[in-house]
């Protein structure tokens, strides 16, 4: 068992320095191309006078901005354990997820402002120029090859902030489909199709950072794991030998990492010394199998006669 640990211990290892690349390498595709979009669809916008391509800009110039909270969350995250956090630095993740919210908020609602204004004065709608559509098509297929390599790579390391910031990715798709619509509207003399184009994806902004931000706030205030994840741990602990049952089995996230809490049944006939092997081979198994940064037992000693063991 003890071969088990070390085995987790090197793949840990040998997995953050992955992880990190990986992370900062996807972080930094993702500044070089949003900082094309948010130039070119900026300049497009205000050339060819859609409201709707510049405040999609301004959504990948969001994108940046988020894309270097990410590049800071990674840098603090992998820092060892000190004396002020002796867990490690993982929530930092968890801050960096809940920033993502309140900017993709403020983003979202500073384009539904701009949005009505346009629509309350209908005739200070111009109609747009052509390049608009093609600059708002190009940014549509940028985005999407975008979002699917950020998410790949997220998935890869199993990074909950990559995540987010991948499908922060893809809401700049779906903006940059509605803004495409909008001009196409416009130019087919549908003038109010572009502010509400703005409008819809002021909307898909906004709901967006709600959702991210209370995610992170949830994680950042001790919610325990999944389900599943609790299953899977607590049939570790039961299958470990010795454990005769078990109670108060607790969780709380940290960054993409789960602390863990534990009553274990073990035979009170047996020394200390082997109760507290069967509880250390039970958290040796369990942060074997899962993502699980520490488990702390308690042993509570009960006869071999006592009921069958209980499930959290």
């Amino acid at each position: 068992m003890n071969n088990l640990h070390d085995l987790h211990e090197l793949d840990n290892e040998d997995a953050k320095p992955e992880r990190e690349a990986a992370t900062k390498r996807s972080t930094w595709v993702s500044v070089a191309v949003n900082i094309g979009l948010t130039i070119s669809q900026v300049a497009a916008g205000l050339i060819s006078g859609s409201q709707g391509l510049i405040a999609d800009g301004v959504h990948s110039l969001s994108d940046l901005v988020a894309d270097f909270v990410v590049l800071l969350a990674v840098h603090h995250s992998q820092k060892a354990p000190d004396d002020d956090h002796h867990y490690g630095h993982q929530r930092y993740e968890n801050a960096a997820s809940l920033v993502l919210g309140a900017l993709l908020l403020a983003v979202g609602l500073g384009m539904i402002g701009s949005a009505v204004h346009k629509l309350e004065a209908p005739e200070s709608i111009p109609k747009v120029h052509i390049v608009a559509l093609w600059v708002a098509l190009g940014a549509l297929v940028v985005k999407e090859v975008l979002f699917r390599y950020m998410l790949h790579v997220a998935e890869k390391v199993r990074s909950s902030m990559l995540v987010a910031n991948a499908w922060h990715a893809r809401s700049d798709a779906a903006s940059s489909l509605v803004v495409a619509i909008g001009i196409g509207g416009n130019l087919m003399g549908f003038g109010l199709l572009d502010p509400i184009a703005a409008l819809i994806v002021g909307f898909m902004v906004a709901r967006m950072g709600w959702e991210f931000g209370w995610d992170a706030l949830h994680d950042l205030t001790d919610r325990a794991a999944t389900e599943e994840q609790v299953a899977g741990i607590a049939a570790d602990i039961l299958a470990t030998p010795g454990v005769l049952g078990m109670h108060e089995l607790k969780t709380r996230k940290t960054g993409d990492m789960i602390l863990a809490d534990v009553h274990l049944e073990i035979d009170g006939s047996l020394t200390v010394a082997q109760g507290h092997d069967i509880a250390r081979q039970a958290k040796l198994r369990v942060m074997a199998n899962h993502p699980v940064l520490y488990l702390m037992t308690h042993v509570d000693p009960v006869s071999r006669t006592a009921p069958e063991p209980i499930l959290p």
